[in-house]
């Protein structure tokens, strides 16, 4: 399974993407989603790319179109104990038997009768709101900047931390032969990002995202 993208929800208007710039990462474009109340920070790179989302209309993401979602759920992870992570998948046969039982999604911002697929893991919400767009195999093309001051070009690997003491779910062993998606215990819910195989070594942690990249 590849990933193309992952969201963290802020929970200060996207003020926190700023420490992304202030690491060496250059923004790419952002976006508003019409009917679903949210908005976004971007940073891409060569494989992937990086979204700060958060709500700027509460009654639309709480609509009946969109509640069914749950991300109205995982935007208040301050005060419930969700996880405010969101996990793409690129949309490939070896997420079929993933998604066999998702929900469907047909956002006010997409085409009419363009959906998404959702996994929104809310029995177990500290694993990852999951999803896959509905064009297949190929990832959209884009012209967002990918250059970044820091020398950052791949992501390699994604950790999600996850609650201790829970069982494992379907969900996790769907993901057991994925060498490049890793779900672990701990005592809080963080994600760690891995790029280039941490070539230079480094690693550098942003508390406000619950995120920390290796590099």
């Amino acid at each position: 399974m590849e990933i193309d993208h992952i969201f963290i929800f802020s929970n200060k208007r996207g003020k926190e993407a700023s420490d992304l710039v202030e690491f060496g990462l250059t923004e790419g474009s952002s976006r508003l989603h019409p009917g679903q109340g949210t908005t976004n920070r971007k940073f891409y790179f060569d494989n992937f790319f990086l979204e700060i989302l958060w709500v700027v209309n509460e009654d639309e993401i709480q609509s009946d179109l969109t509640k069914k979602t749950k991300l109205w759920e995982r935007s208040q992870f301050e005060k419930n104990g969700n996880s405010r992570f969101g996990m793409c998948l690129v949309n490939s046969k070896s997420t079929d038997s993933l998604f066999e039982t998702s929900k469907i999604y047909e956002p006010d911002y997409f085409p009419k009768g363009m959906s998404i697929d959702i996994i929104t893991n809310e029995q177990n919400p500290d694993l990852p709101w999951t999803f896959r767009l509905p064009y297949r195999g190929v990832k959209k093309e884009n012209n967002e900047p990918i250059e970044h001051l820091n020398g950052i070009k791949s992501l390699t690997k994604v950790e999600f931390e996850t609650q201790i003491g829970r069982q494992k779910t379907d969900f996790e062993d769907a993901f057991k032969n994925v060498e490049n998606i890793e779900f672990t215990k701990s005592d809080s819910l963080n994600l760690i990002l891995e790029f280039d195989n941490s070539a230079q070594g480094k690693v550098k942690e942003f508390l406000e995202l619950d995120l920390k990249i290796r590099y």
